[in-house]
């Protein structure tokens, strides 16, 4: 088996698992830069996309000015690309953690890539929230925060697993995009130490672990959106 691996695959095995270029290095690195950005960049597009819901015309608390001024950030960053949001906002990410390249100066374009598209898929999950469920609240004098998180959080909470989900798999996809210009990750083996070497075995299996991922979240996803959906009935 050993003989047949180190045939088929010889470069993948070359990489080594923990030194600089090693698998184990690549996964974390990449584990890394998805769990922060999507901390940083979920928190932040989760009061976008309740703030945009909440100060619609017709939301619990419209305000135009507030909702004119969500919109508009969130359509101006959803706007640029990812590839261009790098090079874009590259002084800010100097000025934030004194680098611009590797997996921690990655974290800032990641999350302002991340949070415009979290931000519009919370304030479609929660726009689905049914009108009358909200009326029943404020009739009984429901304060600002038991509409955000007794009525509108709890009622779309299976929605919002989903959306969730599929901002993960986004942002896998963005990691790997980022690690195609230095920030490390499986992106960077791929493109680096495979594409560029013409090594195609290592391009081939930071592909496919890549894709191995986006399935485990996909799959965890569901059944936990499945789940709080059973317990919401």
């Amino acid at each position: 088996m050993s003989e047949f691996l180190a045939k088929v695959f010889p470069n993948v095995l070359a990489q080594g698992w923990t030194d600089e270029a090693g698998w184990l290095t690549a996964i974390g690195q990449t584990f890394y830069m998805t769990f922060w950005s999507f901390l940083f960049g979920g928190i932040l597009g989760l009061l976008f996309g309740i703030g945009l819901v909440l100060t619609t015309p017709e939301g619990v608390y419209p305000n135009k000015v507030i909702f004119n001024i969500c919109d508009k950030i969130v359509s101006f960053f959803r706007a640029i690309p990812f590839i261009i949001l790098l090079a874009f906002i590259a002084p800010v990410t100097q000025l934030i953690v004194h680098t611009q390249i590797g997996t921690t100066a990655a974290l800032v374009p990641l999350s302002l890539g991340v949070f415009p598209f979290y931000a519009r898929q919370v304030q479609v999950a929660l726009s689905s929230v049914d009108q009358g469920i909200i009326e029943a609240a404020q009739s009984v004098g429901a304060t600002f925060f038991d509409i955000v998180f007794t009525v509108y959080l709890r009622e779309a909470r299976s929605e919002i697993a989903r959306v969730t989900t599929v901002t993960l798999i986004s942002l896998i996809g963005l990691t790997a995009m980022a690690g195609a210009i230095g920030a490390g990750g499986l992106g960077n083996t791929a493109i680096s130490y495979g594409y560029n070497r013409f090594n195609n075995d290592v391009t081939v299996v930071a592909t496919l672990i890549v894709l191995i991922l986006v399935v485990v979240v996909q799959v965890i996803g569901d059944k936990l959106a499945t789940s709080l959906n059973h317990r919401s009935n």
